[in-house]
């Protein structure tokens, strides 16, 4: 193996690596295959959107975590490790409190329901106007979303594996509509079930291989260190601060509960399961999995940074962008093995297969169930064609969104953003509607309305103008072991020094000269808060416009709100008390059967007695 750290021309994509990068594709349609066949008795629209509510929770844990662990995740999270340390793996903490907000408040109301579109609830819950606005901001997070999903992989992998760019995106669109339009949510669900695995394998390969290259994990965590890469526990409460423990697990708990706790991808699935417990273990288990994923590509990060500490790729000018990091590092230390960086970038195209494919059922549920079944009178036959109809079309808008994605920044970064800043006002919505029940829907829309416009203002304006350094404080990287002159490395250097201070300089006279307050504070707060903040002001506004509207005097169906019998700790509460009461009935002698003078059938006892701890 040659010197990593003075990298030469890395290898191309060999005839093995297509052999393994088409197999996963022919695969993943192969699955959408076997299910159109076993479902071709499938007669209405539910069986196909939600997969006739009979899925177990182990396959539905392992779409929940394919659904959002994207190639965004394959790709950008070492690169954010990579350029900002290792802080990103306490998003693991804020799964734990997504898991444990999402399964308590929102699962048992929608799975209680029996919904196919969140949205539904809106109507429920408020009115026919609330349902329509929520629908719409879905439809159009979900687009933006799964175009820079397709474009900014293929985008990375195009630059340095010469794979053709839209020749990859054009067939992850096709491969995805194929799929999903054959065989449905089933076939949705259980293609996931594949490529998270074929996620995992790649990830794995890469950290096996930098291992050994770099001599074992402790030269990986000692060269991190010294790089401060290893930098968790930045307690800093500055909300402008870009990644802090608090950014990380305030903010991240509030974008994750978006995703997981009310968006249609994830719901749609909740409910496909048997039962509310599966249901509810289907997040536990897919817990874990987020776990393994996230540990992995952050691991993959610092794997990145231990292997050109003192040569930075882009620096160097290897790459064009740092997106192409990952790539990049897979061709150059597993060149020697044919067939195995085609195993990475499968498992790249896996995660942004799992994700379009979910977003493309996604739209076509919440199309049917809130765009056309409400306004037309169709047939559960025409219904389930409408579905299929719409997966094709959905597919085909989902390509054409691809050419928008090169106007992003980052992919981790704009991702988040985008699911933030339109998911969090969409979460206040919801949450005023599950846990106040004064809330109406002039409250509910006006909330709703006021949360958008707060993070879009927000977010749009931290585009114009970008944070300065001292938030989001970059780490250092390193040029002097290239393979350049000591005075082209000086030059390289003191370039990339001037046209950083020139860029930031611009930025903050552009925005200062406009707006100093803004620019400083406003437009500077952490991307993680977008989310946040919209979910708050979405909340308050509603709360203080319901009560002024008459909420007070809000009449609501029952189920609509969460009840103390929806939470599993209530649950297990009442069950420890009754088994303490049937334990000190016995002691009391109040059951004992030799104070009984006429005879029992003792079957019937124990099953008085089992129903009673049940119960």
């Amino acid at each position: 193996m040659e010197n990593l750290e003075n990298p030469a021309n890395v290898a191309s994509f060999t005839a093995w690596d297509y052999v393994v990068f088409t197999l996963m594709l022919v695969i993943s349609a192969a699955i959408g295959v076997y299910y159109a066949f076993a479902q071709r008795g499938q007669r209405n629209s539910r069986d196909f959107l939600v997969g006739g509510r009979s899925m177990t929770a182990v396959p539905v844990a392992l779409s929940l975590t394919a659904s959002f662990m994207s190639a965004i995740t394959v790709l950008g999270t070492p690169v954010e490790v990579y350029c900002y340390g290792a802080s990103f793996i306490l998003t693991c903490l804020s799964f734990i409190l997504m898991v444990g907000i999402s399964s308590e408040l929102f699962l048992p109301i929608f799975y209680r329901l029996g919904i196919t579109s969140t949205y539904e609830y809106l109507e429920m819950r408020f009115n026919k106007a609330t349902r329509l606005f929520g629908t719409m901001l879905f439809i159009i997070q979900t687009l933006l979303y799964t175009g820079l999903v397709i474009y900014a992989p293929a985008l990375a992998l195009n630059q340095v594996t010469g794979i053709d760019l839209w020749g990859a995106v054009i067939s992850t669109g096709v491969v995805c509509t194929f799929y999903c339009t054959l065989g449905g949510l089933k076939a949705v669900v259980w293609t996931d079930v594949f490529q998270v695995l074929i996620m995992l394998t790649g990830f794995l390969a890469v950290i096996i291989q930098c291992v050994l290259v770099q001599g074992g994990v402790s030269v990986i965590i000692s060269d991190s260190t010294q790089g401060g890469r290893i930098n968790l526990w930045d307690f800093d409460p500055n909300p402008l601060r870009r990644h802090t423990f608090w950014t990380i697990l305030i903010g991240g708990t509030f974008i994750w509960t978006s995703a997981y706790g009310i968006n249609q991808a994830q719901v749609q699935r909740y409910v496909s399961c048997r039962s509310l417990l599966h249901a509810k273990m289907s997040l536990y288990v897919n817990l874990l999995s987020l776990w393994a994923i996230n540990l992995c590509s952050v691991f993959c990060g610092l794997c990145l940074y231990s292997v050109y500490k003192n040569c930075d790729p882009w620096m160097a000018k290897k790459v064009s962008s740092q997106d192409q990091l990952m790539p990049y590092l897979v061709l150059d230390i597993l060149r020697d093995y044919p067939g195995v960086p085609g195993l990475f970038v499968a498992a790249a195209y896996s995660g942004t297969l799992s994700t379009v494919s979910s977003s493309v059922n996604a739209l076509a549920a919440v199309t049917v169930a809130d765009l056309i079944r409400p306004y037309f009178s169709l047939s559960e036959q025409q219904l389930s064609w409408a579905s299929k109809g719409l997966s094709v079309f959905y597919g085909a808008v989902c390509i054409g969104m691809a050419g928008l994605a090169s106007l992003m920044g980052g992919l981790l970064q704009a991702a988040i953003s985008i699911v933030g800043t339109i998911g969090g006002p969409l979460l206040g919505l919801f949450t005023l509607g599950i846990l106040f029940p004064c809330a109406n829907s002039k409250g509910g829309l006006v909330g709703l309305v006021i949360g958008l416009v707060t993070s879009l203002w927000v977010c749009i304006g931290s585009q114009i103008y970008h944070p300065p350094p001292e938030s989001t404080r970059p780490l250092a990287l390193e040029t002097h072991d290239c393979n350049f002159s000591m005075a082209e490395n000086a030059l390289l250097n003191l370039t990339y020094s001037k046209q950083m201070d020139h860029i930031n300089s611009d930025q903050q006279e552009q925005a200062l000269d406009r707006w100093p307050f803004l620019a400083d504070n406003w437009y500077s707060l952490s991307y993680l808060y977008f989310c946040p903040m919209g979910t708050i002001v979405a909340i308050v506004v509603g709360l203080i416009v319901s009560l002024l509207s008459g909420g007070r005097r809000l009449k609501l169906e029952p189920g609509l709100t969460v009840i103390k019998e929806d939470l599993t700790f209530y649950k297990i509460y009442k069950i420890l008390k009754q088994r303490v009461r049937v334990f000190l009935n016995k002691k009391s002698g109040e059951t004992n059967l030799a104070f009984c003078d006429v005879e029992l059938d003792i079957t019937k006892i124990h099953h008085i007695e089992f129903s009673r701890v049940l119960k």
